[in-house]
């Protein structure tokens, strides 16, 4: 007879996860959800594995990754089991599994590791200025190449093994045997996920936050684009200003609507907040903001005299692409892109 893991429950509460015992297997959660199907329970299998610690078995599932949290099962338990939330902690827990660096565990678990990180983060970029006399120039094209390396670096270091972790625990450590030709067939649905989140449309009454989450990455990946591939601070082209001005105020904007529904709590989805939530959305609201204040001030010849509004954005940016990008919640959009991918490659084995 196997035993139920309990150490698992404790360790899972420290990346959010709430008593998910008081699940008393009624099912209300599954009856619910868009997602469930005869082949799949959706949220109900994984409570239960949370409950009986299967550490295995949940490292295998792509299903909490498949959940864009409506909130439906958390309204409608008549428990206080809150299985929305519980799916969060997992996708919080998975994302700790697949990095093989361990940080992402530490910073999720221990909010002072995440401030020490920030604090020693923004300390580098003041030491790193006053090493440049706070050169304004020589500041602002360290900061151009640093975007550029530290894509480069978090993509080949970090990313790619992480992936490659996850794609051992949930496709060949089961033993799925998936035909090489299965990846291509499927590759656009990566693409298609990935830029696009169309799943999230399944959820009920999901359409606004869909329109939001979509705005939202293409604005963050076209402000990339503009600031790393177009240089926009250093752009004199009228088409890249106008652009860069564009997507940093979607960014701000659609964030802004994200911070409110968390101060607000109106809705399942905001009424729980890891402190991993709040820093993904509120440096998001600054990365836009910043950005756009540093551009006008460039417009306005006031930089120059302003040089403080520029190292605050290059420690927003290293703050971001350090500790937020690799190993905090923007994650989420990475890994949850590729289960949608491996979903889809498991989806055609006959």
């Amino acid at each position: 007879m196997a035993s139920i893991n309990t150490e698992y429950g404790r360790d899972l509460r420290k990346y959010g996860g709430f008593d998910f015992n008081a699940c008393y297997n009624c099912g209300t959660c599954t009856a619910v959800c868009s997602l469930s199907t005869e082949e799949d329970s959706f949220p109900r299998e994984m409570v239960r594995f949370s409950v009986l610690g299967m550490e295995d078995d949940i490292k295998s599932s792509l299903k909490p990754w498949l959940c864009y949290y409506c909130g439906e099962c958390t309204t409608h338990c008549p428990q206080t089991a809150n299985p929305g939330e519980l799916m969060m902690s997992l996708r919080r827990w998975l994302t700790s599994v697949y990095d093989w660096t361990g940080l992402s565990g530490l910073l999720y678990r221990f909010l002072p590791a995440t401030v020490t990180a920030m604090i020693l983060a923004a300390a580098a970029v003041i030491a790193f200025s006053a090493s440049r006399d706070f050169n304004l120039p020589e500041i602002m094209k360290a900061g151009h190449y640093f975007e550029m390396i530290a894509i480069g670096t978090v993509l080949a270091v970090i990313f790619i093994p992480n992936l490659i972790r996850m794609w051992w625990f949930t496709m060949l450590k089961p033993g799925i045997k998936v035909p090489a030709a299965n990846y291509f067939k499927a590759a656009a649905d990566l693409f298609i996920h990935m830029f696009t989140q169309k799943r999230a449309r399944d959820c009920e009454d999901n359409n606004f936050r869909w329109l939001e989450h979509f705005l939202l990455v293409i604005g963050y990946l076209a402000l990339l684009f503009t600031t790393v591939v177009l240089d926009w601070f250093s752009s004199s082209s009228l088409f890249v200003i106008i652009l860069g001005y564009l997507v940093s105020a979607i960014v701000f904007i659609v964030t802004i609507d994200f911070v409110s529904g968390r101060i607000r709590k109106k809705k399942e989805v905001s009424r729980f907040s890891h402190a991993s939530d709040w820093m993904f959305v509120v440096w998001l609201v600054l990365m836009g903001l910043s950005a756009f204040a540093v551009r006008l001030f460039i417009d306005l010849g006031w930089l120059e005299n302003n040089l403080w509004l520029y190292l605050l954005h290059l420690t927003v940016l290293v703050q971001w692409a350090l500790i937020i990008v690799p190993f905090g919640k923007w994650t989420h959009f990475l890994y949850r892109s590729f289960a949608m991918y491996f979903h889809s490659v498991k989806s055609q084995v006959k």
